[in-house]
């Protein structure tokens, strides 16, 4: 039989006509964006640099195989005028010891990509965050041995220049607290999935710093009200918020400057193109009694509870004001000083969840050129990258308005990121942004929220039908999660669309996938797989995957107000349904389920039953948890529903029997959370106290940590933050220390109210879970920055606890068969 890595070759090479026919690769918006590249490729680091750079990426990833690479920079003109890699046998190749394989490509970037696409394709090895299993290399032969492709060699072409990665808000949802230890592996990372175009925003407040300081004669107490605190930062440069989770200490701006300066080295050293900040208007208090005349206007309320001005509120410079262009060009002319060079695309949200005051397109063409104005006055070569999110919320943006933004800027100068573009696609809706040039991106998380959930069919043809269109403007790819480290195969497909010309059979595709991240061929897994395609990761309802499960996001609401309808089952396994409502009350968002969960357990049963096979797997435990923890956390949103059908029938002795069923789960998830590293609450809090330098900014890192993931912003000690649970996570130690003990008031309430006979006392119970939350943000109690237990038998034990119909003492089996989505939890057992 032959070994894995040998049979994944076979099967890609049979494959590798139908992926890679010749595809004309240029699009309108490429052309319109030929001078940019051209300016890029002249200013790019020299070919030895990024030769050097691959070969440390090469080094930190395979050590043991670092002499069997050879990496050459070609030119353009080799690749027949486009970015690719090519991968062949090496000429010399004799003995061991020497390289075996030669990997040449346009740019460092191109390379490393090349190194992945051979590892993945032709060795069957799998690249992974290292919370979400990691790397899975062991299928990588040994030195000497590695396969041989084929004496033509391997040609692969970007289909369109640039592969983009990151949200505005990645960088507080999961960089917030990272050093150079873990920026060095996530840059490793970008490279190989292809990342040529990354945002850069690591320490930009020391450049704002300086220059509100220096230039516009600023103290620094006029900027600590400026700032957001370290969780909060991404809010704080969109104008959402200021001061919240602050002052920042100067220590924090030396350090995070210091950071961005190593950041931006290396990924010129690869040859990417680091996307920095640019001036957007949001100004501090300060600056209007600085300049009275100038036009300044103070926004609007974002979320505060009580529009509290201490924390909402900010200031917007008018971009048609003169003061703005001479603002943005001193914050260009300070990121050159200080980091020396720039790639020359910058981003800029104005109007991101900020409405101009009219609609005159006139006027919104004025703003948008103002604008431009200030990035272009500290560079005369600016290129605008901006978020097309504005266009899939905010009724504002009409055609006319729209157009005006985007005509504002002369061609080639504004590239648009189509945001959502898996689920809510602009570019088909404006006729191709109207030919403004876009990125096709995949939104996907929000939060960093965790939760198995994706759209596969939609990212392997999305970027392809988009990039073939009639008149296509598309320049790029794009992975723009609000949080990273969660759904490993959604990423790692999506970041292969960097390179795909031709739509990619999905189901095909996953076949493969879970060889490769395995090591080895399973096939009762590998048809979990397939299941898990068909149904979590198969979302076509086109509803915003915001993870609203009880446990994380406990219903702030009057039971009573809670509608329960039923429909009869039918027999024979046929669905059963419960839909619950909301009325009256905003305070309850549904859980989102669009699959069937029957399917999905069938799925867990697979995984589970051959566990025993992959004992040493980093990644198959990863998956094991996470999917145990997917399928309970859905039983438990029905065993809450079932609590509050038993309080409307005025039932204390179900009501309590089955709200402590839900607290025992609660804490039955945290021990199994506990099993893998990628599901701590520890290394967040960790990582924050970490870069303090003190005490005291030890006791406010872990507030900012603490409060992002549970309260968020404001409250009262009556009315919860608008924005609480937004940032919830399943992590153990948050399910056991927080969301369980929140949950448990709630239940005590229910008691109560049955107890007395009187309704339940919503405003007590608010009350209590508020200063639970606000105390849990300020308490200082350690974690487990390390997993513990046994994922297999953590997952078999609940599974026989809470699932297994065929065990007499499974609780509440029989009453459970429900769920939201109208399926049976009761399936067939297939045994294990």
């Amino acid at each position: 039989m032959a070994p894995p890595s040998l049979a994944i070759s076979l099967i890609f090479s049979l494959l590798i006509t139908s992926f890679f026919k010749p595809s004309l690769s240029s699009t309108l918006g490429v052309d319109a964006i030929s001078r940019t590249l051209q300016i890029q490729h002249r200013e790019r680091s020299p070919p030895s640099v990024q030769e050097a750079a691959a070969r440390s990426v090469l080094l930190r990833l395979l050590p043991s195989h670092s002499d069997s690479f050879h990496f050459r920079i070609i030119s353009k003109k080799q690749c027949g005028g486009e970015y690719c890699f090519t991968i062949n046998n090496h000429p010399s190749f004799t003995t061991q010891g020497s390289p075996q394989i030669l990997i040449e490509g346009t740019t460092g970037v191109d390379i490393v990509s090349g190194l992945h696409w051979y590892l993945k394709h032709w060795c069957g090895s799998h690249i992974s965050w290292d919370k979400t299993g990691g790397s899975q290399l062991f299928s990588v032969p040994n030195v000497g041995l590695l396969p041989r492709v084929h004496d033509a060699g391997i040609s692969v072409r970007r289909p369109v220049p640039w592969s983009y990665y990151q949200n505005a808000v990645t960088s507080s949802y999961s960089f917030a607290w990272w050093d150079w230890k873990r920026w060095e592996k996530e840059i490793d990372w970008m490279a190989l999935q292809g990342v040529n175009l990354p945002l850069a925003f690591t320490g930009q407040e020391a450049i704002w710093q300086k220059v509100f300081k220096e230039k516009f004669n600023m103290s620094i107490s006029n900027l600590d009200d400026f700032f957001g605190g370290p969780a909060f930062l991404a809010w704080s440069r969109m104008g959402n918020l200021h001061g919240w989770g602050g002052p920042l200490p100067q220590s924090w701006f030396d350090q995070q400057l210091i950071l961005q300066k190593k950041i931006l080295a290396r990924m010129y050293e690869l040859g990417m193109t680091p996307v920095l900040p640019a001036f957007s208007g949001n100004v501090p208090a300060a600056l209007k009694s600085i300049f009275p005349s100038a036009k300044i206007t103070r926004l609007g309320n974002w979320f505060s509870v009580k529009n509290d001005l201490k924390w909402t509120c900010t200031y917007l410079l008018d971009a048609t004001d003169p003061l703005f262009v001479e603002i943005g060009r001193a914050f260009a002319e300070q990121q050159l000083q200080e980091y020396g060079r720039t790639s020359h695309i910058y981003n800029c949200d104005t109007f991101d969840e900020n409405t101009p005051p009219i609609d005159d397109p006139e006027y919104i063409s004025s703003l948008g050129a103002a604008i431009f104005k200030g990035m272009q006055s500290g560079d005369n070569d600016a290129v605008w990258l901006m978020q097309g999110w504005l266009f899939s919320y905010d009724p504002f943006w009409r055609p006319p308005q729209m157009k005006a933004l985007l005509h504002s800027v002369p061609a080639g100068k504004l590239v648009v990121l189509d945001l959502f573009a898996e689920v809510k696609p602009i570019w088909i809706t404006s006729e191709q942004f109207y030919g403004v040039p876009y990125i096709w991106c995949m939104l996907h998380n929000f939060a960093g929220n965790v939760e198995m959930y994706g759209i596969l069919d939609a990212v392997a043809s999305g970027p392809i039908e988009a990039r073939t269109s009639v008149n296509s403007t598309m320049v790029g790819v794009g992975m723009s999660m609000e949080g990273i480290e969660q759904n490993p195969v959604v990423y790692d497909l999506m970041s292969e669309m960097s390179f795909q010309h031709n739509k990619i059979d999905a189901k095909a595709w996953v076949d493969l996938y879970s060889t490769r991240r395995y090591g080895r061929q399973v096939p009762l897994i590998q048809e979990g797989w397939n299941v898990l395609y068909h149904t979590i990761y198969n979302c076509t309802d086109g509803a915003y995957d915001k993870n609203r499960d009880v446990i994380v996001a406990f219903p702030d609401v009057d039971p009573s107000l809670l509608s329960v309808q039923h429909e009869h089952s039918r027999p024979y396994g046929k669905p059963f349904s419960r839909a619950v409502s909301k009325e009256i009350t905003d305070s309850f968002d549904r859980p989102h389920l669009w699959y069937s969960t029957s399917e999905v357990i069938y799925a867990l049963e697979l995984f589970i039953s051959s566990g025993n096979e992959l004992p040493k797997s980093s990644t198959y435990r990863y998956d094991l948890v996470d999917l145990t923890r997917q399928v309970l956390a859905k039983y438990a949103n029905q065993l809450f529903f079932k609590v509050i059908e038993a309080y409307q029938s005025r039932d204390i002795h179900e009501v309590t029997l089955l709200s402590q069923r839900f607290l025992d789960l609660v804490e039955d998830l945290d021990t199994l959370l506990a099993c893998h590293d990628g599901f701590l609450l520890g290394p967040w809090l960790d990582s924050a106290i970490q870069l303090a330098q003190n005490e005291e900014q030890k006791r406010q890192f872990e507030w900012n940590a603490r409060t992002q993931i549970t309260m968020w912003f404001d409250n009262t000690e009556e009315e919860a933050s608008l924005l609480r649970d937004y940032g919830n996570k399943y992590w153990s130690g948050l399910l056991s220390d927080y969301y369980g003990p929140r949950a448990a008031i709630y239940f005590k309430y229910l008691r109560e109210s049955l107890e007395a006979g009187e309704d339940f006392k919503l405003k007590e119970w608010r009350k209590e879970w508020i200063k639970l939350t606000n105390d849990w943000q300020s308490r200082r109690n350690i974690f487990p920055v390390v997993s513990r237990g046994d994922a297999l038998n953590t997952s078999r034990w609940l599974f026989n606890k809470y699932l297994n119909l065929s065990n007499p003492e499974t609780p509440g089996a029989v009453s459970m068969n429900i769920s939201l989505k109208g399926v049976y939890l009761n399936h067939d057992s297939k045994g294990f």
